[in-house]
């Protein structure tokens, strides 16, 4: 019976080390889901959480704030982002780090949390500024190619859909524990940033 067990679980850690020798090669900069250049731009976006994240936080500000800025969020910060995706297209590969991430991340929550009274003018300069510092940063390293502007505009579309959605969701809620909810949600966002804030710190 011992013999039995032992050869089971010799047979399963051959399996499991050749499942992890076969896996396949990994991309340095954007995803490759092997559908086209647009589908690895969306995917790119949504497994990103430095990028998402942010990008979320500043939807639910947005919707916080009533429709004409969800609008405005819904439209400026896909432009931003695809025009820094595109400026960024010829430059070597850049990353902000674990301390960009995080300061981004505790500036959006926090004003979530805190409900903020942002003029409309001051959420289109904010869509600007996280739009195009995350697409640049997503746009270096790619190369200077069709397929790279492709995916440009698929990181962009990916920004688009999850604003409208989560922006119009948010504009309709009218009881005051919902609305409570979502500034919850960025308290998490924020906390988030100052874990990500402390790994930083430490690492340096």
């Amino acid at each position: 019976m011992k013999k039995k067990i032992m050869s089971r679980a010799q047979i399963r850690a051959i399996v499991m080390l050749g499942v992890a020798l076969a896996c396949a090669p990994a991309d340095a900069h954007l995803n490759a889901t092997g559908m086209g250049p647009i589908y690895d731009g969306l995917m790119h976006f949504v497994t990103s959480p430095e990028d998402l994240v942010p990008a979320l936080a500043l939807a639910l500000l947005a919707g916080l704030r009533g429709a004409p800025y969800g609008r405005r969020a819904m439209f400026m910060l896909p432009a931003a982002w695809l025009l820094g995706s595109l400026a960024g297209l010829s430059s070597a590969v850049a990353s902000a780090g674990t301390l960009g991430a995080a300061l981004w991340f505790l500036l959006l929550g926090g004003l979530v949390v805190a409900d903020a009274k942002l003029s409309l003018r001051s959420l289109t300069a904010l869509c600007a500024l996280l739009g195009i510092f995350h697409g640049y940063l997503n746009g270096t390293g790619m190369g200077f190619s069709a397929q790279a502007i492709v995916a440009t505009l698929g990181l962009a579309a990916a920004a688009f859909v999850m604003v409208v959605i989560v922006a119009a969701l948010v504009v309709q809620l009218r009881a005051h524990w919902a609305r409570i909810a979502v500034r919850v949600g960025g308290s998490w966002i924020a906390a988030s940033g100052v874990l990500m804030l402390g790994w930083s710190i430490r690492g340096s």
